[in-house]
């Protein structure tokens, strides 16, 4: 059994250091509690510590009247709810063999997890939150933060529950427990890429984390019918040729992958299509559905950047979110093939 540590108000004895591996926002929704969940499965497939935070921010209320002025809430109030929030999450991830600590922040959500992205190796929230008193801990940051931490972010919709309530055992046998149109789930983690370089920093981290899930690596190329300067193009021949240059990249980037992943089972789809509406459909039914941040724009419709977005809206399934950063396993790309956009 992991640890357990618990700040209840870091102000009074100086604040705590700040947290290392898997950090979890909560606020007391079912989509706090899924990403609970899932965050301290991750932790333990890590060997990380879990850090679980919720952050509130104190309501000021303007006065009418001859006497105008400002009010505020309780302080106390408020931080006695959200730290029965903090202890009913502790309670949920006790059985893990993690060590955890935990925190209740006062500041905006945002902020307060934006800035432990400096130290964190993963950030974990639900797709929505319950707002109130918790300051919107999830939800609208959900949108934020992908953009903007220095570290991994994932989002745990709440369609999650069901499979994230499963043992081992029950995995094995989750085609047969299919519930009312719930597709099986595949042990598979899908990568859009876009032949930017932003995207296989992503790709990297898709690879690491199906080595983690002992899962089969699927990297997503999806070109729409219509993008940018591509608009002009009438000739379905034209099409076919694109295609066939981009399988070429493609082939040549799944080559450098399995060089540094010689072990891991890879596999490769050009699809015709949205970005956004492929990946959502793969989220579907696979484990985890990885993105970066920004992507190159051009002929592929912006597979992220914007399309990130999209599928963090509407995925069904949880979404890994990567932002950009030097990789040294990014230098010897070029010795395998052609390079999307290189000179």
């Amino acid at each position: 059994m992991g640890a357990q540590e618990w700040h209840p108000d870091p102000q009074d004895g100086g604040s705590p250091a700040a947290p290392e591996g898997i950090v979890v926002g909560v606020d007391g929704s079912e989509h706090g509690q899924c990403a609970l969940v899932w965050a301290a499965r991750e932790a333990r497939r890590r060997r990380r510590p879990l850090h679980i935070v919720t952050a509130y921010s104190v309501p000021i209320f303007a006065a009418s009247g001859l006497d105008g002025g400002y009010a505020t809430v309780d302080d106390s109030v408020i931080r006695e709810g959200a730290e029965a929030i903090v202890k009913q999450a502790l309670e949920k991830v006790a059985s893990y063999d993690i060590d955890v600590t935990a925190s209740v922040e006062n500041g905006d959500a945002s902020g307060v997890l934006l800035d432990m992205s400096e130290t964190a190796e993963l950030l974990v929230f639900g797709t929505r939150g319950r707002g109130g008193f918790v300051g919107r801990l999830l939800g609208s940051v959900s949108s934020a933060l992908p953009a903007h931490a220095k570290c991994p972010t994932v989002t745990v919709p709440l369609i999650c529950s069901d499979r994230l309530g499963e043992t081992t055992e029950d995995r094995r046998i989750r085609a047969e427990q299919a519930k009312s149109g719930h597709q099986r789930v595949e042990n598979v983690v899908v990568v859009g890429v876009d032949g930017s370089e932003q995207a296989r920093v992503a790709v990297l981290e898709a690879a690491d984390q199906a080595e983690r899930l002992g899962a089969t690596l699927r990297v997503v190329c999806a070109v729409p019918q219509y993008s940018g300067s591509l608009a002009w193009v009438p000739a379905p021949m034209d099409r076919k040729a694109l295609f066939a240059d981009i399988q070429v990249t493609l082939d040549a980037g799944m080559a450098w992958l399995r060089s540094h992943f010689p072990t891991l089972a890879t596999e490769s789809e050009l699809k015709d299509g949205s970005p956004v509406d492929v990946l959502v459909d793969a989220s579907r039914h696979v484990e985890l559905v990885v993105v970066g941040t920004r992507g190159r724009g051009g002929f592929t419709g912006m597979l992220l950047g914007s399309t990130s977005d999209g599928v963090l809206h509407h995925a069904k399934g949880p979404v890994m979110v990567v932002p950009d950063r030097e990789d040294p396993r990014l230098a010897d790309r070029g010795r395998f093939g052609p390079v999307l956009g290189a000179a």
